[in-house]
């Protein structure tokens, strides 16, 4: 028997005129984990968010969410979400309060539970010092944080992030991963789109890279290090001339950025030692760290990588 999921896409694809945006995509989201969608800028993530939320129909293929065709049955999809575009969409003339107040109303929520839940998100979001001004006098992290709010109003069954820290200062995002884990914990199913490898790599149970429209790759970012790439990525400065010579009998992809190179190996141990026994010392700056989710994303969407030297 086929375990339970919350979103199901079965080869869906989506034109705009001539240019495919999603092209036969299958995506299953099982509850209660956060979810990762990764992919260069136009590779789908957002068209394919949109079609889950059902602003944007498929071309050819299907959408289910709750096991309810999205088409078909909209309104009752859209009542067990929770969705935060990519744009703030506030009212800059009230306060976080009376946003969320707003908000509630069209999700039905009625006195006394729509003022306890209000200060249920102001609390959860750390709002509260800041419920008075109005959404024009509040900083981006801050109505960051607001728009979040207002995609929970509902205690959505799915909530759906769509780049929600980009642009953001690294003690407000380290501040909603936290809000997020704690919702996966609760088991609220996350749905997010992101630009930042590490934020994936943080959050996500499981991910998808997608690539022109396709889902290149999937699994865990675990499982995905293991099966593209070596455990272990060795930067070095070199010039063009002498990365032959220093490579030469190591197999396996490299990536040149500038001046530096980076090389993905089991064991880095004995290229280190070449470097260092050419040069005759440590005057070249040589870092070794654990392969990440970016390295495997590089390698996926084919963004300068090459083959083994």
């Amino acid at each position: 028997m086929d375990s339970p999921v919350v979103v199901e896409l079965s080869r869906v694809s989506k034109r705009f005129g001539e240019r495919t945006a999603v092209d036969a995509l299958d995506l299953r989201v099982p509850p209660g984990i956060c979810f990762g969608l990764l992919g260069p800028n136009g590779a789908g993530k957002t068209t394919t968010l949109r079609m889950i939320y059902g602003v944007t129909r498929p071309t050819a293929g299907s959408v289910r969410v709750f096991g309810l065709d999205i088409t078909r049955e909209g309104r009752a999809v859209r009542r067990r979400l929770g969705v935060t575009l990519q744009e703030n969409v506030l009212i800059e003339a009230l306060n976080p309060v009376d946003n969320l107040r707003v908000f509630a109303r069209y999700h039905l929520l009625r006195e006394p539970h729509l003022s306890a839940r209000v200060e249920e998100l102001l609390g959860f979001l750390d709002l509260r010092s800041h419920a008075d001004l109005p959404v024009s006098a509040l900083s981006g992290g801050f109505r960051r944080r607001l728009a979040i709010a207002m995609s929970l109003v509902n205690r959505p069954e799915l909530l759906i992030l769509d780049e929600p820290t980009t642009g953001l200062d690294p003690a407000v995002r380290l501040a909603l991963w936290a809000r997020i884990r704690e919702l996966r914990e609760l088991g609220t199913t996350v749905l997010i789109t992101t630009h930042y490898m590490d934020e994936a790599e943080q959050l996500c149970d499981r991910v998808v890279i997608m690539s022109e429209g396709r889902a290149a790759s999937a699994g865990t970012p675990s499982e995905l290090i293991q099966r593209h790439l070596a455990e272990e990525t060795v930067e070095l400065e070199c010039e063009d001339a002498e990365e032959r010579a220093l490579l030469d009998g190591f197999a396996g992809p490299h990536l040149r950025v500038g001046n530096r190179t980076r090389l993905y190996l089991d064991d880095s141990r004995p290229l280190v030692d070449r470097v260092r026994g050419r040069d005759g010392g440590d005057r070249r700056r040589i870092v070794v760290r654990p392969t990440n989710l970016e390295d495997v994303f590089l390698r996926v969407t084919g963004s300068s990588l090459e083959g083994g030297a």
